[in-house]
């Protein structure tokens, strides 16, 4: 039995996941057929677009799992979709709706949802006040993963709550596996070449919690926001990647991002696509000092697909792991197949 008395067997507990990175989560311990209902922006794996959506945008809103506004449904262009969002937060006006008849009409056992970011999803408050209101109550399972190592913890986290706990395990052996195997084409003797990603671009944001660790043990540095030991690491805090953290994204000046001279930059906007993400690279573009920076010179800018790749702290970051190692290092057949990146011209 689950801890709300929904038995495993028999088709095992109906799932409602508000968070498309849950929602790829709990696709990849085996929970595919227990989703009984998604967030709008779930949108992964293929094959859950039939299953009931449960929430939307309320005016301006939007985005993804990783720290900042995200890109949708906000608007046409970084700078106002991060308006839109810093007004209606600072007004204290909800982001998005949920459609609670809908909800108690699918009689979810699990509700997933978050507490890591207030402006990329419904909030975990909202979300606990409209499930205590259901009958049976189900169980709310928040994520707030910051680390690499959290986003795989999630997936037992995920795989206790659903009866999956032995394939949840089985994923994250796996996927750790992965990272395992991709970091051996890196150099530890390396100091590593500076790092630019930029996570929003106007204003310009730098990326932070899991994605610095990624760019880390890729092999790169990001200096403008990097990561630093924990407080209880000790002295083996160096060889230990786990023991390094970042904080959140943060945004930084013009003159800040110049004086890094960033060797590689990463253009990959939360919650965009990569035809949005075009878009906010041409604004970069139109910029005078942008074309001073080393890795525009060098043509070493890459524009990737965050929404799907980097901003969602899901199973899908392994990828965006090989891709930073093939891609820093030299090691295009280390890049995922059909991964969404292109080089900036």
């Amino acid at each position: 039995m689950g801890e709300n008395g929904w038995k495993i067997g028999r088709g095992g507990p109906r799932v409602v996941s508000l968070l498309p990175s849950a929602t790829e989560v709990l696709c990849a311990v085996g929970g595919r057929g227990l989703l009984v209902g998604r967030s709008h922006e779930c949108d992964w794996p293929v094959g859950i677009e039939g299953v009931p959506v449960l929430t939307g945008v309320r005016g301006p809103g939007g985005g993804g799992d990783s720290g900042h506004a995200g890109g949708a449904g906000l608007g046409d262009d970084s700078a106002t979709i991060d308006a839109r969002v810093r007004a209606a937060v600072a007004a204290g006006e909800a982001l998005y709706t949920l459609d609670e008849a809908l909800l108690a009409s699918l009689r979810p056992d699990v509700i997933l949802t978050q507490d890591l970011c207030a402006v990329c999803s419904i909030d975990l408050a909202a979300v606990r006040r409209v499930a205590a209101r259901l009958s049976p109550r189900p169980e709310v399972v928040s994520l707030d993963p910051h680390t690499v190592e959290d986003v795989l913890d999630d997936h037992l986290t995920v795989g206790r709550a659903v009866g999956l706990e032995r394939e949840a395990t089985a994923a994250a052996v796996g996927l750790r596996e992965r990272l395992f195997a991709a970091g051996e084409y890196v150099n530890p003797f390396d100091d590593g070449q500076s790092v630019a990603f930029l996570e929003w671009t106007d204003p310009l944001f730098v990326g932070g919690h899991w994605t610095v660790q990624m760019i880390e043990r890729a092999g790169g540095r990001h200096p403008l926001n990097p990561t630093v030991a924990r407080e209880t690491a000790g002295a083996a805090a160096g060889p230990q990647h786990a023991e390094r953290v970042a904080g959140k994204s943060v945004r930084v000046s013009v003159e800040a991002l110049v004086e890094s001279a960033p060797e590689w930059i990463v253009v990959c906007p939360c919650g965009m696509g990569m035809e949005a993400t075009r878009r906010a690279a041409a604004g970069l573009r139109g910029q005078a000092w942008w074309g001073a920076l080393p890795a525009v010179r060098a043509g070493r800018v890459a524009l990737v697909d965050g929404n799907q790749m980097f901003n969602r702290p899901g199973p899908r970051l392994v990828e965006g792991f090989e891709f930073l190692v093939g891609w820093l290092n030299g090691r295009p057949a280390v890049i995922p197949e059909g991964f969404p990146w292109e080089r900036m011209g």
